[in-house]
């Protein structure tokens, strides 16, 4: 994975350097700019997986909320720098909706507390031993 994320910057600063040498020099189009993001965003995209795959090696567990932060960093890479121009509008409208309940999704895990189930509720634990029956 840390071979991914160093192509990627390879890539990212590539990118860069052929757009501001093509002629004319040092001008970059939107598209360009849109392309030279897009690059980047998959790089922290790509950061964001590494991390997670870190996290569950070391703690056995998946980190929802860090899955759901990635999850809307790649939804909003694809929403920046899709062409509005040549897309559906159901396309469009399909990938607001993806973006909306990724956001709620995100929103209702945020404002979950972080104690686990069996300290929060120990009458309801399905271990014996824990709940003193």
């Amino acid at each position: 994975m840390i071979v991914v994320i160093v192509f990627g910057v390879i890539d990212v600063a590539w990118t860069l350097y052929q757009r501001l040498v093509e002629k004319p020099s040092f001008i970059l189009t939107i598209g360009d700019i849109l392309t030279t993001f897009g690059a980047f965003m998959v790089v922290l995209i790509a950061i964001e997986i590494f991390q997670n795959i870190i996290l569950y090696l070391r703690d056995d567990v998946i980190h929802v909320r860090i899955v759901l932060a990635t999850a809307l960093m790649a939804i909003a890479r694809k929403v920046i720098i899709l062409d509005y121009d040549e897309l559906e509008p159901m396309y469009i409208f399909a990938t607001g909706v993806v973006l909306v309940a990724t956001g709620i999704t995100y929103y209702f895990v945020h404002k979950l507390p972080e104690t686990p189930l069996e300290q929060r509720y120990p009458e309801k634990s399905v271990f014996p031993a824990e709940n003193g029956t």
